[in-house]
């Protein structure tokens, strides 16, 4: 598997089955998969804490620290994919929507190259 290659459908399958092989659709509630989701991305966050912009820019210089941040991102993917699960949330119409709604917020001719709030 990798990104050129395999769908949004195709990983929360795998998420579905994952999930079901263990029978953890009974602790999966939205407000348990919503705070599993918070705590991976907290322990993403661990991995850039006290660098500054540029040190973080060169972490991928570091196989090691790549792939534990990779595990991390993971890790959050998946607790995304099982919330929608959970919740039979169309998430690729939901950022089409979401990206029509940014692009209004954030026009390119007052926004290229400057700091607006991100993508939200």
């Amino acid at each position: 598997m990798n990104d050129t290659q395999t769908t949004l459908a195709e990983l929360r399958e795998a998420v579905r089955q994952f999930v079901d092989e263990r029978d953890w659709q009974q602790f999966h509630s939205p407000k348990n998969l919503s705070m599993a989701l918070a705590i991976e991305a907290g322990e993403l966050m661990e991995h850039f804490q006290w660098l500054d912009g540029e040190a973080t820019r060169n972490l991928s210089e570091s196989p090691e620290k790549l792939a534990a941040i990779g595990e991390e991102l993971a890790d959050v993917l998946s607790y995304m994919l099982a919330l929608a699960n959970s919740l039979d949330i169309d998430l690729a119409a939901t950022h089409e929507k979401k990206m029509v709604r940014n692009r209004a917020k954030y026009p390119v001719e007052q926004f290229r190259g400057r700091f607006g709030s991100g993508v939200q």
